[in-house]
């Protein structure tokens, strides 16, 4: 890499991580690329990125960044997961982890705190932001489609009577 591509790139993993809520650090020694791109488009698919980064410039790129605090975490080969939702970076690593014996999460930062493994299973096991917003719609809607039916109600009922009421007398005659 050369010397501009190297500041390029520390600015963007800055730019990047600093919009993040919560960033994941792994060990990927011995994965293959299949394996690596099926990683990367599960983490696209769930809102998150997923890096294989040089550990001397990523400690630069967070140094300024809230997740400072994670910069030990940076030895041997690392790949790092980050997303602005918190959760979808944790539940793709984790069940990539349970998938392939060759990635391995070794911490990671949530909110500018450093986190543990115990911690991102824990992020792993909560619902998305994406989950959260649907449950919230539908515990918002329901009560108006209830009102809406209890309110159209009293009216079919008369127009059931009324109409009742026509045939019996078109009987009777």
């Amino acid at each position: 890499m050369k010397r501009s591509e190297k500041k390029d790139f520390v600015e963007k993993i800055k730019e990047e991580i600093s919009n993040s809520s919560s960033v994941i650090v792994a060990h990927y020694s011995g994965m293959t690329v299949s394996e690596s791109e099926s990683l990367r488009k599960e983490m696209r698919d769930n809102g998150a990125k997923f890096k294989i980064t040089k550990n001397r410039l990523t400690k630069l790129a967070i140094a300024d960044t809230q997740f400072k605090d994670i910069s030990d975490l940076f030895v041997g080969p690392t790949a790092i997961a980050y997303s602005t939702d918190p959760v979808a970076p944790a539940k793709v690593a984790v069940s990539f982890e349970k998938k392939l014996g060759n990635f391995k999460i070794i911490g990671g930062g949530y909110n500018g705190e450093k986190i543990d493994k115990d911690k991102i299973d824990f992020l792993a096991k909560l619902p998305s932001l994406d989950e959260l917003r649907s449950t919230l719609i539908a515990l918002v809607s329901t009560p108006a489609q209830k009102i809406a039916t209890i309110a159209s109600e009293p009216g079919s009922k008369i127009a059931r009577l009324i109409s009742l009421n026509s045939s019996n007398s078109k009987e009777s005659n």
